[in-house]
């Protein structure tokens, strides 16, 4: 049973609940969360509850059919696990890497520091080693656990490395930041009981035999203490014999099912075979994975252990790169270190963090999500308000889409990036699926209006075009379409817009992906008062004017080519005030503080008659 109290409940109302309880002979763990607190009652219940629904600290009353009380979905808990910036189970997808086991400090910090600089920021190392053979490396113990600390305090990444005994977890607990129970230990039940009694993340990996019933109920073990509980899928011993062990991928989308406790996948483990990394990883996203745990070496061939599956620096490089395009196809953000932008401290902070163009459920709201992580952002109605916000520094920063793979640029925010002083810092490719979405009860065939964002209709032009009977009304948000249908109770209309809007609005989804391409992609920046150039920082943008005379263009574009820089856009847009004449938005790679772009700009004013540089940041 679980009991969900109210959220102005004080501690005495929870006492007494739980004295109420106890005297049942019911055993309760109380578990406080951001949205919602709850009361879980573990035990053989023989009341109906009937006394709590009506008790004024109650807001309902659950019964858990599961066996597993606290980790199941039905306790209404949503994963509120924060790793750094990272809030693990939300739209960031976190990558955990480094050495099998801390082997020496040379290994370790040479390590650290290379995957801090490709942007990872959690970093694994074993240093206890639960090992088959008596006479292979066992690790450096607590040594080992100061060399993870060093790394840390050096590369400001978080550190994740397992605990083996009951008697370690405070030692262990000391200098980790996660603590890491192995697949061996995973009914090591006096092991989970004292990892429940630290305030920190645990990552409860999956026995080498274990079902999904039973992992489940080992984390209740932990859940009964601390909530930080993150699952861990490593693969199961099966009588394949080509890879180490069967990476069971099935079980991310059955746990999504059954628990609100984030899953991440290790395919190292999983499979044993160093090349077999790469498409596992791919997978375990595809399969709602919410991030990764791999190993890589310096030099795996030397490893003192699992060298056969840890990946080198350079197939590393190529991972993270080939999750970032994929990331977007899945509606996740790959959680690098060095996508956050970097902003000078403000005297007066801001009153928000975040703005965006739209209502809850807006995929600008999204793309907020996707590249800031754990916020809360703030919409309004128009792009104008997002910049005036931000102009302001009543919000730190802006949220805004700029073009869309199938409809175009957002024309009006390209104008508005140069009516504004303000920097890109950032940027967030999103894939954009549109839905056909009314009030409950209503048919297709009842339609008779459609409500929708210009942008929206646009990409969804094929599917409209079936149905020329209804009548199409513009709107300023996806989102806000379906807030308006609701508020009206229209049961003759219909909006386009995504499913979470669906789910936030509770409205029926009638059709699904109606875009008129499943490659539709929407490029959003993020755009805030000023910023901090740093090495990752691989793309920027410019917009200018040339005098209108022949060749004008053509001499920007020859310096390009003359510097070796390599142009991803150029677009034309109307000079206002002046009919028939244009200006320039062009997007190129590299940063300005490198050689190439560098000259570049320094040579572009010699052929334009105004320059401005709309921002250079680390491309999505």
């Amino acid at each position: 049973m679980i009991i969900v109290l109210r959220q102005d409940v004080t501690p005495r109302e929870i006492k007494r609940l739980e004295d109420s309880l106890h005297s049942r002979g019911m055993v309760t763990t109380v578990i406080r969360g951001e949205e919602r607190s709850i009361i879980a009652v573990i035990g053989a219940i023989h009341f109906s509850g009937e006394e709590f629904e009506n008790d004024p600290a109650v807001l309902e009353v659950l019964r858990v059919s599961q066996p597993y009380k606290i980790a199941s979905r039905e306790s209404g808990m949503t994963p509120r696990i924060k790793i750094g910036d990272c809030l693990v189970g939300g739209p960031k997808f976190l990558v955990m890497a480094g050495p099998c086991a801390v082997e020496d400090r040379e290994t370790l910090l040479q390590s650290a520091r290379r995957l801090a600089e490709m942007g990872v920021t959690v970093l694994r190392g074993g240093a206890f080693k639960p090992r088959t053979s008596p006479y292979s490396f066992q690790g450096l113990g607590e040594e080992g656990l100061k060399i993870l600390a060093e790394a840390r305090d050096e590369t400001g990444m978080k550190v994740v490395t397992e605990v083996m005994t009951a008697d370690k977890v405070e030692l262990v607990a000391r200098y980790a930041d996660i603590l890491q129970v192995g697949a061996r230990n995973m009914q090591n039940f006096d092991l989970l009981k004292a990892v429940a009694e630290v305030d920190k993340p645990v990552i409860l990996k999956r026995g080498l035999a274990a079902t999904i019933d039973e992992w489940l109920m080992a984390a209740e073990y932990i859940l009964g203490g601390n909530q930080k509980v993150i699952l861990c899928e490593r693969g199961i011993r099966t009588f394949e014999t080509k890879t180490r062990n069967t990476l069971d991928l099935t079980a991310v989308p059955v746990l999504k099912e059954l628990t609100h406790l984030p899953v991440i996948v290790d395919p190292s483990h999983g499979t044993g075979v160093r090349r077999y990394v790469l498409p596992m990883s791919l997978a375990s996203m595809g399969a709602g994975a919410d991030g990764l745990l791999i190993e890589v070496h310096p030099d795996p061939d030397r490893a003192l252990s699992d060298g056969a599956q840890s990946l080198t620096f350079p197939e590393m490089q190529r991972l993270l790169k080939a999750l970032q395009s994929m990331a977007p196809v899945v509606g996740r953000e790959l959680e690098l270190s060095w996508r956050h932008p970097e902003v000078k401290a403000s005297t007066s902070p801001p009153r928000m963090q975040v703005a965006y163009q739209g209502e809850p459920g807006a995929f600008s709201e999204t793309a907020s999500l996707a590249f800031f992580g754990d916020i809360k952002p703030v919409g309004f109605p128009a792009f104008r308000d997002v910049f005036e916000k931000v102009a302001s520094a009543e919000a730190a920063y802006g949220v805004i889409p700029i073009e869309n793979s199938l409809a175009g640029s957002i024309n009006q925010n390209y104008d508005l990036l140069l009516e504004f002083d303000l920097v890109i810092v950032g940027e967030v490719k999103l894939r954009v699926s549109h839905n056909l979405l009314a009030n409950r009860g209503v048919r297709k065939e009842d339609i008779r209006k459609l409500y929708g964002h210009p942008q929206a209709l646009a990409q969804c032009d094929r599917f409209l075009r079936l149905h020329p009977d209804w009548t199409v009304y513009q709107t300023y948000d996806t989102a806000g379409s379906v807030k308006m249908i609701k508020e009206q109770g229209a049961a003759d209309t219909a909006a386009v817009a995504s499913l979470q809007a669906a789910k936030i609005y509770d409205v029926d989804v009638l059709a699904e992906a109606i875009e008129d391409n499943p490659q539709n992609y929407t490029r959003f920046v993020v755009i805030t008062k000023e910023a901090r150039l740093h090495d990752r920082c691989d793309k920027t943008s410019v917009v200018f004017t040339t005098p209108n005379q022949p060749g004008a263009l053509f001499a920007v574009l020859k310096l390009a080519a003359e510097h070796q820089v390599n142009l991803v856009k150029l677009e034309s847009r109307p000079i206002p005030g002046r009919p028939w004449e244009y200006m320039f938005y062009m997007d190129f790679e590299g940063n300005m503080d490198s050689p190439s772009v560098g000259a570049l700009l320094r040579s572009l004013p010699s052929c334009t008659e105004k320059l401005k540089v709309l921002g250079c940041y680390p491309s999505a």
